[in-house]
């Protein structure tokens, strides 16, 4: 790290002209570095309830999320950290001429160090978990791109904070494509949906599945859409469910300890399951949600935890399997609604009243396993 006399970090940078009163500068620091200068402006209240600050609390699974991937073996980090600095920081330009009819102008910038409990030259505005992140990690000498703007005013940086952060997350439908494709570390909550999201796109793209060519994929041609009636969110969260839960029947094709998963097993008992579905129910199959609640994300999250209790006593691999499962859907097939009448064990709700609500897919699964089980002849 540059320092002059111990008491400042200095960086090449450069100086992007949009307001004179509050210039853009590019450079790079260390997360140690970024710490050592900038501070975080907590959202809180004074005594008078007056709000101040602007940033939220840490989120410690996050930070350790982004740790766990600094310190992995491949490191892409393009994600700039947003500084506000105090107009204590200084900009020398560079001799010479400069490129761009100065728009762009490089040179020098000095950020003093603070001297024992002064304050700091620079605020956090956006990017505070990662630069808590690379505090921590391993790669202490990691330089990341930082993007800064001069501003005293807490008034400013709380105006660049919501601005920055009020942009759209990753469309649902996108993220679920985009996952497969991704072979670097992930986040737990994205790394749990990794592998239904590369089996719901076999399930739409394989001819020998009943889903093929029904999935909405956000990459889909028009001409593939009009064809397509089922949320790809809703085939991820039920496959999902049932490799994640302990009573999920697809549950023990994933060893977790041994990283491994059977996607073959997986593959087969879906495709057997869902086939039969389609033979059970031929009125309802693929059709809009509008005409048909079997093909609703209700009716396909009920359907996949009833096929956690069907799956189970039935071999994939066995020929006939899909007869077998077919003859245990039809013991639930008289009670089903799914494009016409009432649902009695609904509370009497009417075909097209489902809605994909928590308490609806609750109800419907319990009425589904219920169902199956008395016309087993199993104990309640």
């Amino acid at each position: 790290m540059s320092k002059k006399a111990a008491t400042r970090i200095i960086r090449r940078a450069l100086r992007i002209e949009q307001n004179g009163t509050h210039p853009l500068y590019l450079f790079g620091l260390t997360g140690e570095e970024v710490l050592a200068i900038a501070d975080f402006s907590r959202v809180s209240r004074d005594d008078a309830g007056k709000l101040i600050g602007y940033q939220r609390p840490q989120v410690k699974r996050h930070i350790q999320e982004i740790v766990d991937y600094l310190d992995s073996a491949e490191v892409v980090f393009p994600n700039s950290i947003i500084l506000a600095l105090s107009s204590e920081a200084r900009f020398t330009a560079s001799r010479g001429p400069q490129v761009g009819n100065s728009l762009v102008v490089t040179g020098t910038l000095e950020l003093p160090l603070p001297k024992n409990n002064d304050a700091k030259p620079a605020w956090v505005v956006d990017g505070q978990q990662r630069v808590l992140a690379l505090s921590k990690s391993k790669r202490r000498d990691l330089i990341v791109p930082i993007n800064a703007f001069v501003a005293d005013q807490v008034e400013l940086q709380r105006d660049q904070f919501i601005r920055i952060n009020n942009t759209k997350p990753i469309p649902r439908g996108l993220l679920t494509e985009l996952l497969p494709e991704v072979s670097s570390p992930l986040p737990r909550n994205l790394e749990i949906r990794k592998i239904p999201a590369a089996i719901c796109d076999l399930l739409n793209t394989e001819p020998e599945s009943p889903f093929c060519g029904l999935i909405q994929r956000t990459s889909s041609s028009a001409e593939a859409r009009k064809q397509a009636v089922i949320a790809d969110a809703s085939v991820v969260k039920m496959i999902q469910d049932s490799l994640t839960s302990p009573t999920g029947c697809l549950f023990p094709y994933r060893n977790i300890a041994a990283n491994f998963t059977d996607m073959d097993g997986i593959w087969a008992v879906l495709v057997i399951f869902w086939s039969a579905v389609k033979r059970v129910f031929p009125e309802a199959w693929g059709k809009p949600p509008s005409k048909s609640r079997l093909m609703h994300g209700t009716g396909i999250q009920a359907m996949g935890r009833l096929m956690d209790k069907v799956m189970a006593s039935i071999n994939p691999r066995h020929e006939g399997a899909i007869e077998v499962a077919e003859q245990e859907l039809r013991l639930v097939a008289p009670a089903c609604h799914w494009s016409q009448g009432r649902w009695p064990d609904l509370d009497n709700l009417r075909w097209d009243e489902i809605q994909n609500v928590p308490k609806h897919i609750r109800l419907l699964s319990n009425s589904l396993i219920r169902t199956y089980v008395h016309a087993r002849g199993f104990a309640p």
